[in-house]
């Protein structure tokens, strides 16, 4: 790949989205970190912003911090949502369906890392797995006839995590009956969501549904409270030091790759977006190297199969 980034020194910023009158982002995670920054920029542009997350006390003040700052104009509304629970996800699904007449895009954002213990959904699945990728499979497939109807598309936000663990899918022990740690389970999960946005795509051009565009990004290493919910002691003293130095990056920054992706036309479905300079974990946003094991077909195609008889729901491709 081209170590020339595409839109300059500076990379993708949001001074290159239009007014987004008209347009519907339905985006996951938006009470705090980079979901809270896409949605806020969204809305400055004008669009109509669906939020999905589980805590509605949360939902609703970030709401009510949304209007102080943007003016009580914005067009913005939560749906109560748990990502751990298919039924929820479900039911979720079913509502955003009756309140919106488009999707533009679905920006699956919402993530737990590193649970310090393992733990499982009521489905039975291992918990990263479970809320990062299950979660996310299901919501995808169930509201992916508005995104079609709207020739719109599905952005996920990976992690370069998907890089530090066993680097492909544990499928004798999908949910870490054995052998548990948060990283390695974290990794899975967050690999398992990159590799089946090229699945998907694969599978669009398959079907000739070109006009459905799926991008999978990262949000490099921003200063989020990502860790802090959900990490062990250690882990949240390790990124509170990182988030002192210029290892990291505004949770702000991090929201850019999937604005990118979400607004940005004519994107490279192949590539893989976010922060390119050191390690991608800050810099100016653009594509950049994927590892090989994130793009296995066969690894892949088991994956999304297995996905779809885990929960039940069947795309309609």
């Amino acid at each position: 790949m081209s170590t020339t980034n595409p839109f300059g020194k500076k990379g993708w910023t949001p001074d290159r989205i239009k007014d987004l009158s008209g347009k519907t982002f339905v985006i996951t995670g938006t009470t705090s970190g980079t979901g809270y920054e896409a949605a806020r920029i969204l809305l400055s542009k004008d669009a109509k912003v669906v939020m999905l997350n589980r805590n509605p006390k949360k939902a609703a003040d970030t709401i009510a911090q949304l209007k102080h700052l943007l003016g009580n104009k914005i067009d913005v509304l939560n749906i109560t949502m748990d990502l751990g629970n298919q039924d929820s996800v479900k039911k979720a699904a079913t509502e955003v369906l009756e309140k919106v007449d488009r999707i533009d895009a679905l920006m699956c954002n919402g993530a737990i890392a590193q649970t310090p213990n393992r733990q499982t959904t009521e489905e039975g699945w291992e918990m990263q797995m479970g809320v990062n990728y299950f979660g996310h499979f299901t919501l995808q497939a169930l509201l992916f006839p508005m995104i079609e109807k709207s020739s719109g598309r599905i952005v996920t936000v990976g992690s370069m995590g998907y890089d530090m663990g066993l680097k492909t899918i544990k499928f004798d022990d999908l949910n870490w009956d054995k052998d548990y740690t948060p990283n390695d389970a974290y990794s899975q999960s967050k690999l398992a969501q990159i590799m089946s946005m090229y699945e998907l795509n694969a599978r669009l051009k398959a079907a000739g549904k070109t006009h459905v565009k799926a991008y999978a990004c990262h949000p490099g290493s921003s200063r989020t409270s990502l860790i802090a919910t959900n990490g062990s002691f250690m882990m949240k003293l390790i990124f509170g030091i990182m988030k002192l130095t210029p290892l990291t990056q505004p949770a702000e920054n991090g929201a850019y790759p999937e604005l990118m992706c979400a607004t940005e036309p004519d994107l490279d479905q192949t590539a893989f977006y976010g922060p390119t300079g050191r390690n991608n974990w800050t810099g100016p946003v653009g594509p950049h190297e994927l590892k090989p094991h994130a793009k296995d077909k066969a690894v892949a195609k088991r994956l999304w199969d297995l996905s779809e008889k885990e929960t039940g729901v069947k795309w309609n491709l």
